[in-house]
C-alpha cells in the first residue's frame, strides 16, 4: 500500500484493542509488520501516537502509513469472495432476529481461516457487513467436518453476551451422530479429561486425566440398527475440541461413523448407501435471549447426505423430542 490510510472506528468496534482491530481491518498485512508500525509510532489515533493495547473509541480515526509487503509475503489465507457467495451464505440462514443469527453450516466448510484455507464462514460474513460497518461475529466454532447450527452475533455487544452465556453453560447444544457399534449402555455421562496431542498426534485430542482439561458429555441412544450402529444424541456440557468424537471413541468405545481420526471405519458398510463423511450434526440449540430473556429454540435439519445414512439404517431423521429434557442445566 503506497498511500496513507485514514480508517474510521465504527460503533461496533468501540472498546477494541488497537492491534487486534488492525489485524481485523487489514487482514492481508502480516501481523509482524503491524507490530513494527505500532512499535515505531507510525500508527496514529486522532493524530496521536498509540500503543498496541490502546482501546479504541467509536468515531476516532486511525492513520496507517504507507507500507510495502515484499516478496509476495501477503498472507495466502486472506479471504477473497466469489460471485454468488452472498446468496450462498443467505441460503444457510435458518434463524435471524436482528441480534442473533443461526446458520446451518455444511460439511467440509471451515468456520475460520488458517494455513491454506481461503474459503470459510468468517470470511463470508464480511459480505453481511452493515452500512454502519458492523460485521456479524462468530459466537462459537464447529469442526470443518461437522455440519449443523452455527450461532452468529449481529454486534460486538451481542457476541460478548453470547460468549458469557457459553462460558456460564446456560445453553443446550444437542448433536446427532451415528456410532459404530451400539454402546453397551443406553444413556449416561462421559467424563474424560482431554489435551491436545503432540508428535504424530498433534492434530488430535488425547485422553489425559492428569494434565488434560475436564470434559463432560451427556449421551442418549435414540435408535439402533441391530448391534452394528446406533443413532445417538450428545450434549457436550463443556466445549473442548473434538470432545464428542473422543468421548464416543474412548468413553463409549464406539467411535462416530466416518471419523478418520478416531475410528469409525466406513469399510464395514460398503454394501450400504451411506454418506462418506463424519456422521456428526449440530442439531439443536436452546437458550434464553441475552436481551429479551425469550427462550430461543433452533433446529437444523439433517443435510441430504446424512438423511441417506439415516434412511439406510432405518433411523427417524425428523425426531422432535428433547432427549435431555429431564436433565437440568
Amino acid at each position: 500500500m503506497n498511500e496513507v490510510q485514514q480508517l474510521p472506528v465504527v460503533d461496533d468496534d468501540d472498546g477494541q484493542r488497537l492491534d487486534r482491530w488492525l489485524k481485523k481491518v487489514l487482514p492481508g498485512v502480516p501481523y509482524a509488520l503491524l507490530q513494527k508500525m505500532l512499535r515505531t509510532g507510525q500508527v496514529r489515533v486522532d493524530g496521536k501516537r498509540a500503543k498496541a493495547e490502546t482501546r479504541l473509541i467509536a468515531g476516532q480515526t486511525v492513520r496507517v502509513p504507507p507500507f510495502d509487503i515484499k516478496n509476495g509475503s501477503k498472507s495466502g489465507n486472506h479471504f477473497i469472495d466469489e460471485a454468488g457467495d452472498l446468496k450462498f451464505l443467505e441460503s444457510l440462514v435458518i434463524y435471524d432476529d436482528g441480534d442473533i443469527m443461526a446458520l446451518n453450516k455444511p460439511y467440509g466448510l471451515p468456520v475460520q481461516g488458517g494455513s491454506g484455507i481461503r474459503r470459510h464462514i468468517d470470511g463470508l460474513l464480511e459480505l453481511m457487513t452493515s452500512k454502519k460497518g458492523v460485521k456479524p461475529r462468530l459466537v462459537h466454532r464447529l469442526d470443518r467436518d461437522t455440519s449443523g447450527i452455527l450461532l452468529v452475533a449481529r454486534s460486538l455487544k451481542m457476541a460478548q453476551a453470547m460468549g458469557a452465556m457459553f462460558s456460564g453453560r446456560h445453553i443446550r447444544k444437542y448433536y446427532w451422530a451415528v456410532t459404530v457399534p451400539v454402546p453397551e449402555v443406553t444413556d449416561g455421562t462421559i467424563r474424560i479429561a482431554l489435551i491436545k496431542g503432540d508428535g504424530p498426534h498433534k492434530d488430535m485430542m488425547v485422553v489425559d486425566e492428569v494434565d488434560g482439561k475436564k470434559a463432560s458429555t451427556e449421551f442418549r441412544v435414540l435408535d439402533r440398527a441391530g448391534r452394528k450402529a446406533a443413532f445417538v444424541a450428545f450434549w457436550p456440557r463443556t466445549g473442548r475440541t473434538h470432545q464428542i468424537r473422543v468421548h464416543a471413541a474412548s468413553g463409549l468405545k464406539c467411535p462416530l461413523l466416518g471419523d478418520e481420526k478416531y475410528g469409525g471405519d466406513l469399510a464395514d458398510f460398503d454394501d450400504m448407501d451411506l454418506s462418506g463423511r463424519l456422521h456428526l450434526h449440530a442439531r439443536r440449540v436452546i437458550f434464553p435471549h441475552p436481551v429479551t430473556g425469550k427462550l430461543i429454540d433452533i433446529t437444523a435439519p439433517l443435510p441430504d447426505d446424512l438423511r441417506r445414512t439415516w434412511k439406510a439404517f432405518g433411523f427417524n431423521a425428523n425426531l422432535k423430542e428433547d432427549p435431555f429434557a429431564d436433565i437440568e442445566l
